[in-house]
């Protein structure tokens, strides 16, 4: 089972990291540069006070291994190829201030199980600006083939994840990538709302001049 989990969850990433990538090449989805910046940052922070914790070795949080190079990864070439949507905004730069100040109080306390949790809590804002977006936004700018992906690799990592911190780090990516679903849909739905009250607009004013 544990050979199996970690197979699965290497395999989801890899497909995820490959088809985000080719996607924002081809500039078929807008992401934002800063989340992707902040995954970057936390993931390698969360591996570290893990492995510190209590001497757990990388393959014992394959999640958490195999996110540090996907997300890596996705926000290079966000860098590189992103739209200028994608760059820091002033909301941005405020999360990005909040990661900063949560490691450097591992960087001085080295509390590491303390220090993991509040890493947790920095991946949560690191939703914070795909949240915005996807919030105001009047389209969808994520595909939903990633973000199903990106739930379901955590539920596999929970079969060979050693620890309550492994298991919180899962817990997470679960409840934040779900959030994110749930907003898509919503930008989904409201489009076809608006999408219908055009159309019953077009017909209306033909059917009056129909009338007429």
């Amino acid at each position: 089972m544990r050979e199996f989990s970690i197979i699965a969850v290497s395999l989801i990433n890899l497909i995820i990291g490959v088809r985000y990538c080719i996607l924002t090449y081809n500039k078929k989805i807008k992401p934002v540069l800063a989340m992707w910046v902040f995954f970057s940052i936390a993931v390698a922070m969360s591996l570290t006070t893990y492995m510190a914790n209590d001497n757990f070795s990388m393959w014992d949080n394959v999640l958490n291994t195999t996110d540090l190079i996907m997300v890596t990864a996705v926000a290079i070439m966000i860098f590189f190829f992103g739209d200028k949507s994608s760059k820091f905004s002033k909301f941005d730069k405020i999360c990005l201030i909040a990661v900063i100040l949560i490691t450097l109080f591992w960087f001085v306390t080295k509390t590491h199980f303390l220090s993991h949790l509040m890493i947790q809590s920095v991946l949560v804002i690191a939703y914070f600006p795909v949240i915005k977006r996807l919030w105001q936004s009047k389209e969808n700018t994520e595909p939903f083939s990633v973000w199903i992906l990106m739930m379901i690799a955590p539920i596999f990592a929970l079969l060979s994840s050693k620890g309550i911190l492994a298991a919180v780090y899962s817990g997470r990516a679960i409840a934040s990538t779900g959030l994110l679903i749930v907003l898509m849909l919503r930008v989904e739905y409201l489009n076809k709302r608006n999408t219908e009250k055009e159309y019953l607009k077009i017909k209306t004013r033909f059917l009056n001049k129909i009338r007429k």
